[in-house]
């Protein structure tokens, strides 16, 4: 075995992250929330050759993919999400009126494989504080390491990106952070993710992913909590075309930049 040294173990670690690190410092896309929209949204676009850095604030990506439905680990789809799942090598079992099961561990593990192999770079524990703003447009965000941000008063650094999208679920924090400024208008000013129903919002999620705010896109259950549509409880087809809907819509905009 190769003979081992404490310091050159931590010097390798400091050195890979921080080359990492620098060359995150600006991107094409940052993406906020390392959940299944996200990830997807994340897998489509590096596939195509966009700079993605995805920023979870959390130990493990995967969002709530991971419990499935009441700590239950099998997610359910259906039928139109199939074809992105076995695209991306994930298989899912065929169960009744138009449903599939999926095991939620190969999910989760599955939507971080495909997005770190196409050339996202993924960086947990790190939060995202607010966003940046310029000329009325979104310019990048304010990121900080996960445990100091929520116990001590260090600042944080930034990330500039042509575009961000805020795909961190029920909490919506970076609309949050334009609501608070007065900067959005419409729909996007005030609501809030509205009562469980499922089939309505597993069409919502998908028909509403979009720009909410100039440089600002919205995903996932970011789209109800930020519009006003229902939750939709445990299933993930809707989460999924979400992030694929939104992939081609930053793809396509990013070519006019």
């Amino acid at each position: 075995m190769t003979p081992l040294n404490e310091v050159e173990i931590s010097k390798t670690i400091i050195d890979a992250y921080h080359r990492t690190l620098l060359d995150c410092l600006t991107s094409d896309v940052a993406i906020v929330g390392a959940g299944p929209s996200g990830l997807v949204a994340a897998h489509l676009l590096a596939k195509a050759g966009v700079k993605v850095t995805i920023l979870e604030k959390r130990l493990s990506p995967g969002g709530g993919v991971w419990g499935g439905g009441m700590g239950m680990n099998v997610a359910v789809v259906q039928d139109e999400a199939v074809p992105l799942l076995r695209e991306m090598g994930i298989r899912a079992k065929q169960g009744r009126d138009g449903l599939y099961a999926v095991d939620a561990v190969e999910l989760g593990a599955g939507l971080c494989w495909n997005a770190v192999q196409a050339g996202a770079t993924l960086l947990n524990l790190t939060i995202v504080e607010d966003v940046c703003v310029s000329q009325q447009r979104v310019t990048g965000v304010v990121i900080n390491r996960s445990l100091i941000a929520e116990n001590l008063p260090v600042d944080p650094i930034v990330l500039s990106a042509k575009a961000v999208l805020d795909g961190t679920g029920h909490e919506a924090a970076l609309v949050q952070a334009l609501r608070k400024r007065r900067l959005l208008t419409g729909d996007a000013a005030e609501c809030g993710e509205g009562p469980m129903n499922a089939p309505l919002g597993e069409r919502f999620v998908v028909d509403r992913a979009g720009e909410v705010f100039p440089g600002l896109w919205i995903a996932g259950m970011s789209v109800s909590a930020t519009l006003g549509g229902p939750r939709m409880g445990p299933i993930f087809g809707g989460m999924l075309l979400s992030g694929q809907r939104v992939a081609a819509l930053i793809s396509a905009a990013l070519k006019q930049i």
